[in-house]
């Protein structure tokens, strides 16, 4: 069942994005491997009355005590389980009765706190950090100001091929964002000149990304969480105030100054060129 999930109504069916897949499947791996220890059953032995509610309610109880997981972390995993549920209901209907007692499991409501921001004087310590001397320090400082510049999300950084890096009139990056939309984000001048410096680095692999690791591939997104850390802590003997501030690449997307300056470039361009048309 848990195969035909996947492979049919995931991939084939709903043509999930491989976040969503892999999302999902952290979910049933950690799912499972609490359902081996506490029925003692291997995964190929289980039987789907064997998941019942509050089995999966004792799962979500044990990942917020004991791997500490927030409650919006908490609710991802229960709509796994219950877009898993809700396949089965029309797969096994004779199992009806026990699929509604898992889809009734409610969502746990939590309070949405102000995401922290970045001052300027921040920022620029953050840019500065990177030893630019070497290969590493040079990628890492290019993607840094790019998103802090564009407020792109980790996937879309990540996932950015050299292809989609436009440096001429009007530079832009194009990404494929979530929910499969696809965007232009515009360029300042500063950092398109910083990354056309970038992408004349000698590629160290065949269709490399935009931001590659060491070997050519794609930077994880732990990877990105490590050099970033590795960063602020080296910025913060500049700038004090960062010791008191937990900085992600989310929180770098909530720095507005850069972006302002870039779309006001860009609307004055805009109307530049429509003013030399009339």
């Amino acid at each position: 069942m848990l195969e035909k999930f996947f492979i049919q109504r995931l991939m084939h069916q709903r043509q999930a994005s491989v976040h969503t897949i892999a999302s999902y499947r952290d979910t049933f791996r950690l799912l499972l491997e609490f359902v081996q220890r506490r029925l003692h059953k291997a995964p190929s032995t289980l039987a789907l009355e064997d998941i019942n509610a509050p089995l999966v309610t004792d799962f979500l109880d044990e990942q917020e005590q004991v791997r500490g997981i927030t409650a919006r972390t908490r609710n991802l995993r229960l709509t796994a389980v219950h877009s898993f549920f809700r396949y089965a209901a029309f797969e096994m209907p004779s199992h009806s009765a026990h699929i509604q007692r898992v889809l009734a499991i409610p969502a746990k409501r939590f309070s949405r706190a102000l995401v922290p921001f970045l001052s300027r004087q921040e920022v620029d310590a953050l840019l500065a950090a990177p030893d630019q001397q070497t290969w590493s320090g040079r990628r890492d400082h290019a993607l840094l100001l790019l998103a802090v510049q564009t407020g792109l999300r980790l996937s879309e950084l990540t996932g950015l091929g050299r292809e989609d890096l436009h440096i001429g009139a009007g530079a832009h990056v194009r990404v494929f964002g979530k929910g499969r939309k696809e965007r232009c984000t515009p360029l300042s001048k500063s950092t398109r000149a910083v990354l056309a410096a970038w992408v004349r680095e000698p590629p160290r692999a065949e269709n490399q990304p935009l931001f590659p690791n060491a070997r050519g591939g794609r930077l994880s997104a732990h990877g990105v969480h490590y050099l970033l850390h590795k960063h602020v802590l080296a910025a913060t003997n500049e700038c004090s105030s960062l010791k008191n501030k937990r900085v992600s690449p989310h929180v770098l997307r909530h720095y507005m100054p850069l972006r302002i300056v870039s779309c006001n470039r860009v609307t004055a361009r805009f109307l530049g060129q429509t003013a030399d048309a009339r």
